[in-house]
């Protein structure tokens, strides 16, 4: 199958979430991620303002995160939350879930919340990516129940991560597997044909995102933007909007 690197650069999210980034640090990434011509900026909510008017007049989305990092906001200020973000401009929501509803199997909460923001989301013509932190949950039964609710409520992505999921290991120190093949295959097979997969947590280079394409993922969230795709185009020839295409194969 022939693929061009301008689809591999349309599978990226290019993600502006760090704690530390300033002003000029969201501006320069806004501003790689539309020399690169990639799908969307993950941005900070109070910037997603600034993102749209970074980005006007490119194809690259303006999206944010909504209970960010651990979920543990109520449903009606994650709800408010993501009016806000559309208000702003956000045209994509990524949503961390109740962890501890979950864990707790309260799927009547979990619906309700989840319902609720793709309800809001949708009002505005956003799609609704649905972040499960998968490191927090120690068994697939969890990962499926959510891939059958969200397939219920026809959110349009489902997400391995927030980058952010650190777990406390028996020796103290913290450590994260992110988008892992196992889950993204377990993902893809729970999720109705209509939703998405996105790979977030991990996807650092050019052969971790062909990896991750080939188990179906359609999105990722990368920090490693320029990287990938630069490899991308000294590998394959071209760059990210030239339209040029190369073999596909499994062999990378």
């Amino acid at each position: 199958m022939e693929v061009s690197v301008k689809d591999l650069a349309k599978m990226i999210d290019h993600s502006l979430l760090h704690p530390t980034m300033t002003a000029q640090d969201l501006k320069a990434g806004c501003d790689l991620a539309r020399a690169y011509d990639v799908a969307s900026v993950c941005i900070k909510p109070y910037a997603v303002k600034d993102a749209v008017s970074w980005l006007d007049g490119s194809e690259v989305m303006v999206g944010t995160v909504i209970g960010f990092p651990q979920g543990n906001s109520t449903i009606a200020i994650k709800v408010a939350e993501t009016e806000q973000a559309c208000l702003d401009g956000a045209v994509e929501i990524d949503m961390v879930v109740n962890i501890g509803k979950v864990l707790g199997e309260d799927w009547d909460y979990v619906r309700e919340e989840i319902g609720a923001v793709a309800k809001m989301t949708h009002q505005h013509g956003a799609a609704l990516k649905v972040i499960f932190e998968n490191d927090f949950l120690p068994a697939d039964k969890y990962k499926i129940k959510l891939c059958e609710i969200c397939s219920e409520l026809q959110v349009e992505f489902v997400k391995t991560s927030t980058g952010y999921g650190m777990v406390k290991g028996p020796d103290g120190k913290y450590g994260y597997q992110g988008a892992t093949e196992h889950d993204l295959s377990l993902m893809r097979a729970h999720s109705a044909a209509a939703v998405q997969v996105k790979a977030a947590g991990g996807v650092r280079t050019l052969d971790d995102l062909l990896k991750v394409r080939a188990l179906g993922v359609t999105r990722i969230g990368a920090t490693a933007t320029a990287k990938i795709l630069d490899a991308a185009a000294e590998r394959f020839g071209g760059q990210a909007g030239d339209g040029k295409t190369y073999q596909e194969t499994k062999g990378y």
